[in-house]
């Protein structure tokens, strides 16, 4: 959500440089990493944990590569000097720069508060799949933990 107060609307119109975009040029992938390896977090296994957080960071990389193409063909050095600045994945908070207004798109915000929820959903499914391991209608393939 705080992502999105800041990019929502903007993702390709403009460089946001501010807030969660001043410490990360990809704040939407490394906080989504994090919430994947909360997901895995919940199995109890830190393997799992950890695995979900490589998996998910691996893939959103080709993704990033992609969009930076994108950024640089569309907005060129300044774009260029944006990279320079600010880190492509590990955040550093002591760039840290915000500004004292916003303009936000309402409906991006609901939008991604609907997407979020779908984390939510990860505890009861690994409840209900180990539920149903435990009485014997679906096999335990293998343990991480």
């Amino acid at each position: 959500m705080w992502c999105t107060l800041y990019i929502g609307g903007r993702k390709s119109a403009e460089i946001v440089e501010f807030g969660p975009y001043s410490i990360t040029r990809n704040p939407l992938y490394v906080f989504s990493s994090v919430a994947a390896a909360g997901v895995g977090a919940q199995t109890g296994s830190l393997i799992v944990t950890a695995s979900f957080f490589v998996a998910c960071a691996g893939a959103f990389h080709f993704v990033i590569r992609r969009e930076e193409r994108f950024l640089e063909e569309t907005f060129g050095d300044i774009y260029r000097a944006y990279c320079s600045r600010v880190p492509r994945f590990w955040p550093s908070p002591r760039l840290y720069r915000d500004q004292a207004t916003l303009t936000v798109s309402t409906s991006r915000i609901y939008s991604t508060f609907g997407d979020g929820l779908i984390f939510f959903v990860a505890k009861p499914a690994f409840e209900i799949v180990e539920y149903f391991q435990n009485v014997g209608a679906i096999p335990v393939l293998f343990r991480l933990y």
